[in-house]
């Protein structure tokens, strides 16, 4: 497999899905604002969502990918992974209903327990619990979306999986456009929203495997060895793989405690930081979990190391840009994707600062999807949930700490910190092992990416001052400010970063052409 042109596909459809998720939100602050509606509905969103990154990622991308890719490449081939993946689905899927149910019935006091600063605000609470109610079904429809894109992640097919996230995009643009008052109604058809793209990303996935050749029928539930053994696999890996996301859990209950508009300001600027993420962190992690895992299943132990090292190189060549790119320019750009209509100046200025902070975890956040693999593809589940566990407990000690002294910049903080914290832990590990080790041809590729990423701030910094009537002009104007700074920092970094040999040339013309190279 060619990990640049796998990348760069997977990216490529990600960031379809990505510049719609920013037309979504830039309709969404203009609709709605950073009102009450606005923060009943971002925690209505939250919530399920959340819950399908725990269960459905958290599982299926280090659990389930591995085992089927097992049965894949056996003597059994595609009969026996086929099997595989219907025995999980008659257990999962039941299970998910079970879940499902029991959240609906007690939504009132699971909502009332996260977001307890909502309860001298009537209204709004109540909000919460109504959309909330609309939107955890969700959990079922994405959660399934995760299985069958673990079945067409180990098939190498790729492409629907990564659109899949587009058509909830659009469901949602659609419920802004359809309702526009910005209220409790808006907010309404939002959630309602949110269950049709569900609806239609699993039916995307599902007929995507059929047209693979694996026509997936429902068994009666039994818990066979096969299925044992996924579970053995999935309740540390949900925990280690959505360990972050248990901490969004966290950082909503302190941020219910903030100003009002405290969780939109805190979407808007994670919605920023996870553009890069999603694009790099995830199409990585997609990308060479399989590969790995067929490396190491053959005990070719170095080739699964080369592959890390080339993960590690490509996600620092694109995520150290991106990180100081979004520190610098943090103004300009949510003013120019955010501000207007319902969402003030101020609010952008809000907004700007927790990005400006959070995104210096950014280059961590990556590398945690990169070394993952490493534990994942060797049956090791604990290890990544201990330290996650580890990572969660510090972040919850410094926000107690700190939110009286910084207030919503410390929960940007505590989560930029903690990020770094488990991506050194997991790769020491690593190294001790004796797994994965950071060579000196590369030390020496992250120090001049580093250098060429400090050269690029210099010249933002300097365009924005130059540009600084635009930033303070009209919604065009801003947005020719933005799109100056965005092409000058790419054509300085890449520049300096080609010239001083921060990269692997023949490796960018093979991301640049998408064909092989000598």
């Amino acid at each position: 497999m060619n990990l640049w042109k796998t990348t760069g596909t997977i990216g490529g459809l990600t960031m379809v899905s990505r510049i719609l998720g920013f037309a979504r939100e830039m309709i969404f602050a203009r609709v709605m604002g950073a009102g009450m509606a606005a923060d009943a509905f971002y925690l209505a969103f939250l919530i399920p969502n959340l819950f399908r990154r725990l269960f459905g990622e958290g599982a299926f991308s280090s659990g389930f990918v591995p085992l089927f890719s097992q049965r894949l490449n056996g003597e059994g081939g595609m009969d026996e992974a086929k099997r595989f993946a219907e025995e999980v689905l008659a257990v999962f899927l039941p299970i998910l209903a079970v879940v499902t149910f029991i959240f609906m019935i007690f939504m009132p006091a699971f909502v009332g327990l996260l977001a307890s600063g909502w309860s001298d605000e009537p209204a709004k609470f109540e909000l919460a619990v109504k959309l909330t109610t609309i939107t955890f079904p969700y959990l079922i429809f994405i959660s399934l979306v995760s299985l069958f894109s673990g079945v067409l992640n180990s098939l190498t097919r790729f492409t629907a999986a990564a659109f899949a996230p587009a058509l909830l995009n659009i469901a949602l643009i659609g419920a802004l456009l359809i309702v526009p008052d910005g209220g409790p109604k808006t907010a309404q058809a939002m959630a309602i929203g949110v269950i049709a793209g569900g609806i239609m990303q699993l039916a995307l996935c599902w007929g995507s495997v059929r047209r693979a050749g694996l026509k997936m029928r429902l068994r009666p539930p039994r818990m066979t060895p096969r299925v044992k053994e996924l579970m053995i696999l999935i309740l540390p890996a949900t925990l280690g793989g959505g360990i972050y996301y248990i901490s969004q859990f966290f950082y909503a209950w302190f941020a219910t405690r903030l100003p009002e508009g405290s969780l939109v300001y805190l979407g808007f600027a994670d919605r920023l930081n996870q553009l890069p993420l999603a694009i790099i962190g995830s199409a990585l992690g997609t990308a060479i979990l399989p590969t790995i895992s067929r490396a190491v299943d053959r005990g070719e132990n170095g080739e699964a190391a080369r592959i890390q090292s080339q993960a590690t190189e490509l996600s620092m060549l694109l995520t150290l840009p991106a990180a100081v790119a979004l520190a610098v320019t943090a103004g300009p750009i949510v003013a120019a994707l955010f501000q207007g209509g319902r969402f003030s100046a101020e609010d952008a200025s809000t907004t700007a600062l927790v990005l400006s902070i959070i995104v210096a975890g950014l280059p961590a956040y990556v590398l945690i999807k990169v070394l993952t693999p490493g534990f994942y593809s060797r049956k090791d589940m604990k290890t990544p949930v201990v330290i996650a566990f580890a990572m969660l407990f510090i972040g919850i000690v410094f926000n107690f700490l700190l939110i009286p002294l910084m207030g919503i910049a410390a929960l940007a903080f505590t989560t930029a910190t903690s990020a770094w914290l488990n991506a050194l832990a997991l790769y020491f590990i690593l190294r001790r092992r004796g797994h994965f080790k950071i060579e000196w041809w590369l030390w020496g590729r992250i120090i001049r990416q580093l250098v060429a990423a400090a050269v690029m701030a210099v010249v933002l910094y300097l365009i924005r001052e130059q540009l600084d009537g635009f930033f303070a002009g009209s919604v065009s104007q801003r947005l020719i400010g933005v799109t100056a700074l965005v092409s000058a920092g790419g054509i300085v970094y890449f520049a300096v970063a080609w010239t001083i040999g921060a990269m692997n040339k023949d490796d960018l013309l093979i991301l640049l052409k998408r064909k092989k190279v000598g």
